[in-house]
C-alpha cells in the first residue's frame, strides 16, 4: 500500500472516526506496521498490521492456502507513532524494543514484551535499512523468534531424540537473512553460532556418534569465526565434548580392546583446546570452565555420567 510507514511504541487503540467516542475498531500492540493513509489534526488514518504473530511461510500449508489477513483500517491518535521520516527514529526503535526485551525476562513484565521487543527490532531495519542499527536490530528479532521457538520444540516428545533430523527443527530463515544481508559481521557471527542448535543431538544416549559431531561442529565455528563473540563459548563447547568422549571410552574399555587408547587422544585434544583458550581468551569465563574440565578428569573425576564414580 501507498503511503508513509511508521510504527507505535504503546498499544493503541484504533476508532473508526477521529474520535474517542466513536465506535474502536481494534487495538494495535507496539512493533506492528502502520501505512498513513491520512492526517488530521492530532489524528492519523492507517492501515494496520493487527495479527497476533506475521505469518510464516514454513508453517502455511502446500494445499488450501489462504491469503493474509488483510489490514485494519481505523483513526489512531498520532501520539508515540515513529515515522521513516522521524528524526532518530531508529534510535527511538531500538531503545524501546531494548527495554521491552529488558522487560520480557522480569516475571513481572507485559506479556507480550518480548513479542513487543522483536517487533521493533524488525521495524528499525524495515524503516531504517541503511542505519547503523540495522545489523544489531535484525541480529536482535532473529534471536527472539529463534529463542521462543527453541523453547516450543524443547516441550515436544521429540525434543529426547538422539538423532537432529527426528526433532522439530527450529526455522533458519531470518538467521540466514541475518548471514546473508551483514557477511562477517558479529551478529553474522552470532546466528551462525545459533544455527548450530538445529544440527544437535536431543539426547545422547551415552553414544560417542553425538558429542564427536558436536564438536566437530563447535570447532568448525570457531576456525570460520575465529575473533567472533560466541568463539570462546564454542571452543568450550567442543571441550566439554570431547571430556564427555574420554568417559564414554573409559566405559567401553571394560567391554572392547582400545577404549584407553581412545579416551587418552580425545582428552589431549581436550588439553589443546583448552590452551587455545587461554591464549585467545584469558579473561574469559569459559576458559575457566575449560580449565576446571581438564582438571577434573587429570584427577579421575568423571565429567560425564558422575554416578559411575
Amino acid at each position: 500500500m501507498a503511503g508513509p510507514r511508521a510504527t507505535i511504541l504503546r498499544e493503541t487503540p484504533l476508532y473508526v472516526e477521529p474520535d474517542t467516542n466513536s465506535q474502536k475498531v481494534d487495538r494495535v500492540q507496539e512493533g506492528r506496521e502502520l501505512v498513513i493513509a491520512e492526517t488530521s489534526g492530532p489524528w492519523i488514518r492507517v492501515f494496520a498490521n493487527t495479527d497476533v504473530e506475521e505469518i510464516n511461510e514454513k508453517d502455511v500449508p502446500v494445499y488450501g492456502r489462504e491469503a493474509a489477513p488483510p489490514p485494519v483500517s481505523g483513526w489512531m491518535q498520532a501520539r508515540g507513532v515513529v515515522r521513516e521520516t522521524t528524526p532518530d527514529g531508529d534510535k527511538v526503535l531500538m531503545g524501546e524494543g531494548a527495554s521491552m526485551e529488558i522487560l520480557a525476562e522480569d516475571a513481572r513484565g507485559p506479556r507480550n514484551a518480548g513479542q513487543s521487543a522483536r517487533l521493533l527490532y524488525r521495524r528499525v531495519v524495515e524503516l531504517f535499512p541503511n542505519s547503523p542499527l540495522a545489523a544489531e536490530a535484525a541480529w536482535r528479532a532473529a534471536d527472539i523468534r529463534w529463542q521462543f521457538e527453541k523453547v516450543d520444540a524443547a516441550r515436544l516428545p521429540s525434543a529426547k531424540e538422539r538423532e537432529a533430523y527426528l526433532r522439530e527443527q527450529l526455522d533458519e530463515s531470518e538467521l540466514k537473512k541475518v548471514l546473508k544481508l551483514y557477511p562477517r559481521s558479529k551478529q553474522a557471527a552470532n546466528a551462525a553460532f545459533e544455527l548450530i542448535d538445529n544440527k544437535l543431538c536431543g539426547d545422547w544416549q551415552g553414544q560417542p556418534k553425538c558429542p564427536e559431531k558436536e564438536s566437530e561442529y563447535y570447532e568448525k565455528y570457531a576456525a570460520e569465526y575465529p575473533d567472533g563473540p560466541r568463539t570462546a563459548q564454542a571452543l568450550y563447547q567442543a571441550t566439554y565434548r570431547q571430556a564427555v568422549l574420554g568417559d564414554m571410552f573409559d566405559a567401553e574399555s571394560s567391554e572392547k580392546k582400545g577404549g584407553d587408547k581412545k579416551s587418552g587422544a580425545v582428552r589431549n585434544h581436550a588439553r589443546e583446546l583448552a590452551k587455545q583458550l587461554a591464549t585467545k581468551f584469558p579473561t574469559s569465563d569459559y576458559t575457566s570452565r575449560a580449565a576446571a574440565l581438564v582438571y577434573k578428569f587429570d584427577q579421575g573425576l568423571a565429567v560425564y555420567g558422575s554416578d559411575r564414580e
